[in-house]
């Protein structure tokens, strides 16, 4: 056997001990605690490591057990030729190294010393009042002037609740969890990333629609934590007071129907309500699954804040259903399709509703906050077109601008693309596919042809009876050919 290929325990110690360069990484690791390579359990669960070397390190029990193994084992290693074995070679550790990544290491808790003292996270006068929270959200989110001033008063309140802390006279606030409701495209989903860059806290978008019960294929329920702990880089403490968003929640309504085990469905709404109380969870760290050989942190979920949101179709049925057996015979009877045309229809909902939809009590219990959004219309939809500061219209106004090319939009053609989006009942998702479409041929020609100043999008080229007005540097506007 070459005695290079062999790493005794003194050439290991030389290594460790000799001199090394300081750079950034190494740095940043003493933030973080030692993982067994073994098990993949942090050295705050395994107790004490053994380093094998300085990435690899190894808990005392999975020693233990590897040493009993081969104490205890008929082999006769004494007897053993390993030169004449074929594809046998003695293992070189330095190839293991940098096999844990990042992701999936545990920050180091603080010390007990610094803990003895408790010590507020936030300082309450540094919290964004609502109507700052709100004012921030005006500038991206169209409309929704009551949902966007519940979110905020619900996130000022979750500050402020984490601020404050456990008090001496025993008053202790609980915290606000929320139900989104709103049709496709209203921007529930956008609203919570618009909050996301807003707010100084870790915030995770998770899907309800890959949960499954455990044991199953998909994703474990605790994957939701596993993504606020990766967006609070792996620090639980900051983690225990982030935002948690879950998109789809309308998917996990119980089956109607059917024959077969339930695993995404009525199982996935009882494993989410010890998160939506407030409870210890083992939570595996860079990945979605306890499956997978991961080590595992406690994280606490009582000072976690979760939104859910979820179109929930067909829910309106539900409404008007329950609001038609008010109908009777008679001069004062409400008419049947009393409703059908009523596009904000979701604001007369009751939790009576959501239960008959397949949520199960329990669970629209942890949510005490409910709102709704509303449909959009034409006027709004002009206003998503320009008014935001990411508007589809400025986004495309700057791709042009790089060709040096000025692009308008006339007030017909804004009318004109609201109209065709709402004929396509997807909300403000619409929007941008129909201003792609139109614009496909106007960026594969500009390019083309440097004299190109300025080009105007006008209501007769969205409506097929024209083509954009092309102006060339020092001439007057041309109409393009469509």
């Amino acid at each position: 056997m070459d005695e290079k290929e062999f790493n005794t325990n003194e050439e290991i110690t030389k290594e460790e001990t000799g001199p090394a360069e300081h750079t950034q990484n190494d740095e940043d690791d003493t933030q973080y605690e030692d993982v067994c390579f073994v098990c993949h359990r942090p050295e705050s669960k395994a107790g004490k490591m053994i380093h094998l070397t300085k990435d690899i390190s190894i808990c005392a029990e999975c020693m233990q057990r590897t040493m009993d193994m081969m104490n205890n084992g008929n082999i006769d290693y004494s007897k053993m030729d390993f030169s004449k074995m074929p594809n046998i070679s003695m293992i070189n550790l330095s190839d293991l190294q940098n096999m844990m990544p990042r992701r999936q290491k545990v920050k180091k808790k603080a010390a007990a010393e610094e803990t003895k003292e408790p010590q507020k996270k936030f300082d309450i006068r540094s919290i964004p009042a609502p109507h700052k929270i709100k004012a921030s959200l005006d500038e991206y989110v169209i409309g929704q002037e009551k949902a966007k001033k519940v979110i905020s008063v619900a996130v000022y309140n979750h500050y402020k609740r984490v601020a404050a802390g456990p008090e001496a006279d025993g008053i202790e606030i609980e915290k606000s969890n929320m139900l989104m409701i709103g049709p496709t495209g209203s921007g529930k989903t956008y609203l919570v990333k618009t909050l996301a860059r807003l707010l100084d806290v870790p915030l995770a978008i998770a899907d309800a629609t890959s949960l499954t019960e455990a044991g199953y294929i998909g994703d474990d329920i605790e994957s939701v934590l596993s993504k606020l702990l990766a967006a609070a880089d792996n620090d639980v403490e900051k983690a225990e007071r982030g935002i948690v968003f879950i998109d789809e929640i309308d998917k996990i309504a119980k089956k109607r129907n059917t024959n077969q085990r339930d695993v995404s469905g009525e199982s996935v709404q009882q494993g989410l309500l010890k998160l939506l109380e407030g409870a210890d969870v083992e939570v595996p760290v860079g990945a979605n699954s306890k499956n997978a050989m991961v080590p595992l942190e406690t994280v606490n979920t009582k000072n976690i804040l979760f939104i859910c949101g979820g179109a929930f179709p067909d829910l309106e049925n539900i409404i008007k259903e329950r609001l038609n057996k008010q109908s009777s015979i008679g001069f004062r009877a409400d008419l049947k399709d009393k409703y059908d045309n009523d596009k904000n229809l979701l604001r007369k909902v009751t939790v009576e509703d959501i239960r008959n939809f397949g949520m199960i009590p329990e669970f629209i219990g942890r949510l005490p906050i409910i709102f709704t959004l509303d449909a959009l219309d034409e006027d709004m939809m002009v206003q998503i077109l320009k008014e935001p500061k990411n508007a589809i219209l400025k986004q495309y106004q700057k791709l042009l601008a790089l060709d040096e090319v000025k692009l308008e939009f006339t007030d017909d053609a804004l009318r004109a693309i609201a109209r065709k989006a709402m004929e396509k009942d997807t909300g403000a998702r619409a929007l941008r596919a129909i201003i792609e479409d139109f614009m496909l041929d106007i960026m594969y020609e500009i390019p083309k042809d440097d004299n190109i100043g300025q080009v105007t999008i006008t209501g007769d080229y969205i409506e097929h009876r024209g083509g954009p007005l092309i102006t060339l540097r020092g001439v007057p506007a041309l109409e393009m050919q469509g």
